[in-house]
């Protein structure tokens, strides 16, 4: 595959994404890290993560640990780590049956997608400036209510799947090897088939009583809508791995990509935030309206 890069495009690109984030961003907790629960999660993370096994274990691990951080049973990473243990626990379950064409690839890009989060995870708690954007997004609002739990985890699959996947694609082919054509792997699409199946109960898992009530008015539109959004963004994921794979002889080059890849899902991050705001702005006007006329109504 022959690729043509463009590394001053690439360089302005990344400022450009840099300065237009900075923009959407609003005023946000500083400093990093995961305490009171820095030593477990850093234990964590420098555990070993061999299958897909060895994955779900520190999944539930991690569960432990953010449930047990700010606020009380609403930090906002351990809804997207519920989320995470999900759609991998299903995966587990495919690599158990019969419709998995190479099962040492599905589960080799399982650990190595993992790897990516588990990274993040290491690289935030240590204060590293090395932490991906795409992360920052989500970790520097793991204590804030004023993001809906549902945000988190859109937040977290955008991180993961905008920045980690293409990553994770090209190590597993540095193992196993390329594709051999530019077909996507059968198995690579069996995840978006489990992402269809499990998107209706997981958005409404996170969704505050508002968000269910818009649910309920557009039907399944929501759903259809954000399937769709997940074939596309995976499908992507495929094309940048196959980008960043002909690059990777080249480091100059490489890193630039990285870095555009990583402000873009960052970007794409925030404006998932400012949705995300302007609903929940609309529910707090919506209430008071209506306890207002409430209030007429009864005299009170």
């Amino acid at each position: 595959m022959t690729v043509t890069f463009d590394r001053d495009n690439a360089h302005r690109s990344a400022l450009v994404l840099r300065d237009e984030r900075l923009q959407l961003t609003p005023a946000v907790p500083p400093g990093r890290g995961w305490a009171p629960a820095h030593l477990e999660v850093a234990d964590l993370c420098a555990a070993e993560c061999a299958d897909i096994g060895t994955v779900l274990k520190h999944l539930t691990t991690a569960q432990q640990i953010f449930d047990g951080l700010p606020p009380p049973a609403g930090n906002r990473v351990a809804a997207f780590n519920s989320l995470y243990f999900t759609i991998t626990d299903r995966v587990a379950q495919s690599l158990r049956g019969s419709g998995v064409h190479d099962k040492e690839f599905l589960e080799r890009l399982d650990v190595e997608f993992a790897k990516r989060y588990f990274r993040a995870l290491r690289l935030w708690g240590d204060d590293d400036a090395d932490t991906p954007d795409a992360w920052e997004v989500l970790f520097r609002r793991a204590q804030d209510r004023g993001v809906s739990k549902l945000a988190a985890a859109m937040l977290g699959v955008n991180a993961h799947i905008n920045h980690d996947l293409a990553l994770a694609l090209v190590s597993t082919w540095e193992q196993l090897g390329p594709p051999a054509g530019d077909e996507i792997h059968p198995d690579y699409l069996l995840i978006n088939k489990i992402f269809f199946e499990e998107i209706p109960g997981l958005r409404r898992r996170y969704s505050t009583p508002l968000q269910l009530r818009i649910d309920g008015l557009v039907g399944n539109l929501d759903d259809w809508s954000q399937r769709v959004l997940v074939s596309v963004t995976r499908a992507h994921a495929w094309e940048q791995a196959e980008r960043l794979w002909a690059l990777r002889d080249d480091r100059a080059d490489l890193d630039r990509a990285l870095l555009v890849m990583d402000r873009a899902s960052a970007y794409v991050g925030e404006l998932l935030l400012l949705g995300d705001d302007i609903v929940n702005r609309g529910g707090r006007l919506l209430r008071g309206a209506l306890r207002r006329d409430e209030d007429g109504v009864t005299g009170r």
